[in-house]
């Protein structure tokens, strides 16, 4: 069995622990008055969640200093490492972050895709040398000065902000290359702590009904980005497969070599996604060419109950959930 399988099994379990292992159960329970309940039992499981990868990082941490994360997109990346980071603090670590965006090539040496545009997605678009002899600086005890980005000039900067690994302290970092071992080919591998964090999703149903993770995360990122960065859903809906290719390419086929699987789930998450993604999907137009995706993608929430306001308005600010829309406090 892969780590997903048994993440995605010990989830299954736990579903059937509760008595809500189909949507047709989620369904039940919302219909019933117990929405809110349900939104409490998911929270709490998923607090000893982040407390089990916490403590996981804290019983290795005298060996393994860094902790990389990666996943595929909306899967819960941001809030899943910020809440892991806390729960880091709660047993006496000292999470600090490096933002693998900061360590691309300079613009002329960046990779161009078949279509002649600039592929950041891609491996060779990182400076693998840089980031390397800065970790083994950083595990040896040594400081270092740290780069910034600059994405207008297409270069980095060094701009006087130090880092170094003080007892007690863990290196956190994020990106899709981060379970990859050639991002940091000349750092001691047993010298990382590497987790997955993945919409997983354990509910029976018929086919692509409900249990679908690429679906959930499409409709996870349609409420967000519709929310935050005024990205359509017709255009999320046609962005999906170059995404997807991506996943596949660059995420995929790293999966198994995480220590632990984050499984960013929750039995909520699919009537929460239809109270807001519904309306959006209702709006692509016939004449589009996303609007097949987007009957698919209502097809399936059709089979689900939506969360009420008051529900919604239960989900506590510093939910995964909240990544996606609104009102997080992390």
């Amino acid at each position: 069995m892969t780590k997903i399988e048994a993440a995605r099994q010990e989830y299954r379990d736990w579903c059937c622990a509760i008595g809500i292992d189909s949507m047709e159960k989620v369904n039940e329970a919302l219909e019933t008055g117990f929405g809110i309940k349900l939104i409490n039992i998911c929270e709490a499981r998923q607090e000893r969640k982040y407390a089990e990868v916490a403590d996981q990082i804290f019983w290795n941490h005298d060996r393994k200093r860094i902790v990389m994360m990666s996943g595929p997109s909306s899967s819960g990346k941001t809030s899943s490492s910020h809440r892991i980071a806390q729960q880091c603090v709660a047993v006496g670590l000292i999470p600090k972050v490096i933002e693998l965006d900061n360590y691309f090539v300079p613009r002329e040496k960046t990779p161009r895709d078949e279509n002649g545009e600039f592929d950041f997605e891609a491996l060779e678009a990182m400076d693998v040398e840089l980031l390397g002899n800065q970790l083994n600086d950083l595990l040896a005890g040594r400081e270092v000065e740290l780069p910034r980005f600059d994405f207008i000039e297409g270069r980095q900067v060094f701009e006087g902000r130090k880092m170094k690994l003080e007892d007690g302290d863990v290196l956190f970092m994020e990106g899709i290359h981060a379970l990859n071992p050639a991002l940091t080919p000349s750092v001691d591998q047993d010298r990382i702590f590497k987790v997955y964090i993945s919409a997983l999703t354990a509910l029976p149903g018929g086919e692509k009904v409900h249990y679908s993770t690429t679906d959930k995360r499409l409709l996870r990122r349609i409420v967000r980005d519709n929310r935050t960065r005024g990205i359509s859903p017709e255009d999320n809906i046609l962005r999906w497969p170059s995404v997807r290719r991506g996943e596949t390419r660059n995420i995929f086929p790293y999966e198994e070599n995480a220590d632990i699987v984050f499984n960013s789930s929750t039995l909520y998450d699919m009537p929460l996604l239809k109270y807001y993604a519904e309306p959006l999907l209702y709006g692509v137009s016939e004449a589009s060419p996303a609007h097949g995706k987007a009957v698919e993608l209502i097809d399936l929430l059709s089979h689900v109950t939506a969360l009420k306001p008051a529900e919604i308005a239960a989900i506590p600010p510093t939910s995964i959930m909240r990544e996606f829309i609104g009102g997080q406090t992390l």
